[in-house]
């Protein structure tokens, strides 16, 4: 990519900004790194992996980021043969930890998100625990090799506690004398060359015999290693050497060991780097409010109310504009600091960042399509180095972007043409324009010529657009509007700012014809504008009332169907209702059989059953007969899915759809309990009209169906209880037609469960029942599965 056009459409800022957001070295470097690219593939992968990242980040925002460093100078020095110092191998150390706990933290996805980009990158990672024991087990936190890494180095070091020990009690007795005390500078045990000494003042240098190793800077204090533990301290420097190789061979099988992971651990220096990446982009996304855009093979741009990231929000005017579908020349006209700049900036911004995998600032729906070739001429480019006007400037720019524009090009001109006579300066730029029409590019275009707008007027696939001004405040609005070119507000604000009306009527008949001529055209072009928009709404309005009008009389006329039924459906439901008392007194019985004969339950729970049945018969019959009730119009049916809710006109009864249907247009519908199979053009759809259901089996199907759940926990209920309990359920959850319940019991000692079971044996409703499996309770559930 041009790094011309990044610095001037601002992206290498952006990037600046992402930097901040990385956790490590090795994000930052992917960073400072990272261009546009233009494979479509990898930037749809990209921009996901960014999605993936805010979603991580709104559900768990603590992020195990720490320990990510660079260690590849460490990998490169174990290749080479050379010895790891401890404190490098507590940075390996580090980030084989981050890498664990990574790997853990992004492979154990909850459900209420999916992360499969963040999980493949977690599957790269390699967990060596063994390499992470053994360093911890080596190396300890203030980076000395402890004493357990080897045995050797453990005896060693106790034979070195042992001399220092006994070279201390010799140096103690010593400096505690009396009579050795008038000789010593001050009475203390000091180490010079790794040697312990004693510090003599000079003119008593005959009066403890030994090796001098050291004098102070004034020459009046010799530090002498006493010959009493010259024995002693050359012992303890042997030992000191030993430990020093010990260390050394300790160390160097440690890299060896390293060694064996080389590839592992680059590539988890590469996955790392690509994770704290991907969240610096997702914490850059949440910072600028941003969404992530539609990205597209075609070369179009479609941005909803965009918001330039390096404008403060409580300035930005949010930007809506389109190019490449409807054309490919977008001409912006208007007043100075009017923002048409910014709209330029804008619009390439966007498609740099989201050709880098960034999120952009805008609302959902933004399409962004794929640019290889991204030219802008922007700002100006005068040199005083090269003697260069800002004209000549600018056109050497434009000349290298007209030789490479081609369709996979998208340009930017600020100001085309500016810089030189104004007539010559606009055909100029007509020019141009019309030489990247022909090479197919995409491009947008400010200018402040009147001829430029005529221009777009009349050719095809180019369309003026103009930044609004405020002519009552003299402010511009920064509004871009699409569709109606800028017209010139000179005289305009001169006179509301005080100027003679003579003077301001003179310079206006100064103006040429061309130029009145395309300022009444976009007077016209505004006046037509304001005028669409006008019909538009009136039209929407008038529509509205419409539909209103019509939904009040389908309601009236179906208000007027369900007033015939009223009557025989009130009875119905008295009868019903009967029906229901009765049920819940032979509920009443069988509760009172159960508790006088426990030990005979399941004699009193067989004749409960069948006195179940007896009035489940009569309520069906019942029911029956409501069916027969009168029809009732609704809407024909087009599509429909398992689980809809319809009404069936033959019937007068709502039902929920449980097949599809077939190639004779047969489905079934499920009616309270029943299934019905019916032809779908002998259903309607289901609406909000059926009010005088109240109180029968529709009404009780709803409610039950919105309050029933799939399991019942009756744990610690008495086995009286539990059995009514249970019962209940069942029929409940049978009437709303769930397929399997559970039935939460505990383990305990059995009890509980082996007597709901021994009832589950003969329960009309169920087909079968089982154990629950190791995620569903194990002992302690009962999994129940209903006849159908």
């Amino acid at each position: 990519m041009n790094k011309f056009t990044i610095q001037k459409l601002e992206l290498d800022k952006i990037i600046s900004m992402l930097v901040k957001e990385c956790s490590s070295s090795l994000g930052r470097e992917l960073v400072n790194n990272l261009e546009p690219i233009a494979d479509y593939e990898t930037l749809i992968i990209w921009q996901k992996e960014t999605t993936e990242g805010v979603n991580i980040r709104r559900f768990e925002p603590i992020i195990p980021l720490g320990g990510i460093i660079d260690i590849k100078n460490l990998i490169r020095k174990a290749k080479i043969g050379g010895i790891l110092e401890p404190e490098e191998f507590l940075k390996i150390y580090d980030t084989l930890l981050a890498s664990r706990k990574l790997k853990k933290f992004l492979g154990e996805r909850k459900k209420q998100y999916s992360t499969p980009r963040m999980q493949w990158w977690a599957e790269q990672l390699t967990v060596l625990t063994d390499v992470e024991q053994e360093i911890q087990n080596t190396i300890a936190n203030d980076g000395k090799v402890l004493d357990n890494a080897s045995i050797a180095l453990n005896q060693i070091r106790k034979k070195i506690v042992t001399l220092q020990n006994r070279i201390k009690e010799k140096l103690d007795n010593l400096v505690r004398s009396e009579r050795s005390q008038k000789y010593l500078q001050e009475a203390i045990v000091t180490i010079r060359d790794e040697r312990y000494v004693v510090p003599v003042k000079q003119e008593y240098r005959n009066k403890i015999p030994g090796i001098v190793h050291d004098q102070s800077s004034s020459g009046a204090t010799l530090f002498i290693e006493p010959m009493s533990i010259l024995s002693l301290n050359n012992d303890l420097k042997k030992y000191s050497l030993e430990e020093k190789e010990e260390i050394t061979k300790i160390l160097k099988e440690l890299t060896e060991k390293i060694n064996e992971y080389v590839e592992e651990l680059e590539t988890n220096q590469e996955v790392l780097a690509h994770i704290d990446f991907t969240f610096a982009k997702a914490r850059f996304s949440e910072k600028i409010n941003a969404i992530e855009p539609k990205i597209v093979t075609e070369k179009q741009i479609s941005i909803i109310k965009g918001r330039h990231p390096l404008i403060s929000k409580d300035e930005v005017v949010p930007l809506t504009i389109t190019l490449g579908e409807e054309f490919d020349l977008l001409v912006i006209t208007g007043p100075n600091t009017g923002g048409k700049t910014v709209t330029l900036k804008t619009v390439g911004l966007f498609v740099l960042m989201a050709q880098c995998g960034l999120h952009i600032p805008a609302d959902n729906g933004s399409v962004i399509g794929i640019f290889p070739k991204i030219y802008a001429d922007i700002g100006d480019e005068q040199s005083i180095e090269q003697s260069l006007s800002t004209f000549s400037s600018h056109m050497t720019n434009i000349i290298n972007i007209l030789e490479k524009a081609d369709e996979d090009s998208l340009i930017f001109f600020d100001e085309l043409g500016a810089g030189t006579d104004p007539s010559e300066g606009a055909a100029l730029a007509i020019s141009i324009l019309e030489t990247i029409l022909k090479s197919r590019a995409r491009s947008i275009a400010t200018t402040h010529y009147s001829e430029l707008k005529t221009f777009a007027f009349k050719e095809e696939r180019v369309q003026n657009a103009s930044v609004e001004f405020d002519i009552k405040t003299l402010r511009p609005t920064y509004r871009l509007l699409i569709g109606v070119p800028g017209k010139s507000n000179a005289f305009d604000i001169a006179q509301k700012l005080g100027l003679p009306q003579y003077i301001v009527d003179k310079g206006r008949k100064l103006i040429s014809e061309n130029e009145k001529d395309a300022a009444k055209l976009i007077q016209s072009l505004e006046i037509n504008k304001l005028q669409s928009e006008l019909n538009t709404k009136e039209s929407e309005e008038k529509l509205q009332e419409i539909k209103s009008k019509l939904a009040q009389i389908e309601e009236e006329q179906l208000t007027i169907k369900t007033k015939e039924e009223d009557i025989v459906r009130k009875a119905e439901e008295k009868a019903l209702e009967i029906i229901k008392e009765a049920r819940k007194e032979s509920e009443a019985i069988i509760k009172e059989i159960r508790s006088v004969a426990k030990e005979e339950f399941l004699k009193a729970d067989n004749k409960a059953i069948e006195l179940k049945k007896r009035l489940e018969s009569k309520e069906n019959n019942l029911t029956g007969n409501m069916l027969k009730g009168p029809k009732v119009a609704g809407k024909i049916l087009k599509k429909l899915e398992i689980g809809d809710e319809v009404f069936v006109p033959k019937i007068n009864q709502r039902a929920i759809v449980a097949s599809l249907p077939n190639s004779n247009d047969e489905l079934q519908v499920q009616v309270g309990v029943m299934k019905v199979n019916v032809k779908i053009n002998e259903l309607t759809a289901a609406t909000k009209r059926a009010k005088a259901d109240k109180t029968g089996i529709g009404k009780m199907m709803i409610d039950k169906s919105k309050t029933i759940k799939t399991e019942l926990d009756f744990r610690g209920t008495r086995v009286e209880e539990a059995l009514d309990l249970v019962d209940k359920y069942l029929d409940d959850a049978y009437l709303v037609g769930l397929a399997q319940v559970s039935l939460i019991h505990g383990k305990g000692e059995g009890i509980l469960r082996n007597t709901i079971r021994d009832m589950l044996k003969m329960h009309p409703h169920v087909k079968t029942y089982r154990t629950g499996g190791f995620k569903e309770g194990g002992e302690g559930v009962t999994i129940v599965e209903f006849k159908k």
